[in-house]
């Protein structure tokens, strides 16, 4: 296998009963991001340079006070339809880390998120593919399809909830 073996990207959408705008804001407003991450996790310091080549730096922490870091590099951003990114494990200073469960998850995975309005409501379509990865790292990221469509089905509740209220 190759560096150019094309991976199956991982893609999951949902409609959010919400204006367009609002979920952006969601997505992009660091007062309004601490819905970002798994179920149960809480979102601290967060750092967010909305612009090509700015960082989205934030810590989440489990319940039992585990702190997992997290930063986005900020490739596109086409307000309200479009926000694409790579994203990776960090730690405090923003320096990219393996994954704290999975040492052959890929480091760097771009995401293309769209939000499309939908007659008052939202589409909010999330594209996951791995960069620059190893021929362990596509398995990996292959083979975890099933557990990104958990864990983004819970960050989505989350949002779901979030922007309750906020239309």
């Amino acid at each position: 296998m190759t560096e150019s073996t094309i991976v199956k990207p991982f893609i999951i959408s949902r409609v959010f009963n919400a204006p367009v705008e609002t979920v952006w804001q969601a997505w992009t407003d660091p007062d309004h991001m601490g819905w970002w991450g798994p179920k149960g996790v809480t979102i601290e310091l967060p750092r967010l340079d909305l612009r090509p080549g700015g960082l989205f730096h934030y810590c989440m922490k489990t319940p039992d006070g585990h702190a997992m870091w997290g930063r986005w590099v900020i490739r596109e951003v086409t307000p309200p339809e479009r926000l694409v990114f790579v994203n990776s494990f960090s730690d405090e200073a923003a320096g990219i880390t393996r994954h704290p469960m999975n040492p052959a998850w890929p480091g760097e995975v771009l995401s293309t998120i769209t939000f499309a309005t939908q007659t008052g409501r939202t589409l909010l379509t999330i594209r996951w593919e791995p960069l620059n990865t190893t021929e362990e790292e596509r398995t990996a990221f292959d083979g975890g399809h099933e557990s990104m469509q958990g864990g983004w089905s819970g960050s989505l509740d989350r949002l779901e909830e979030h922007l309750k209220g906020k239309s």
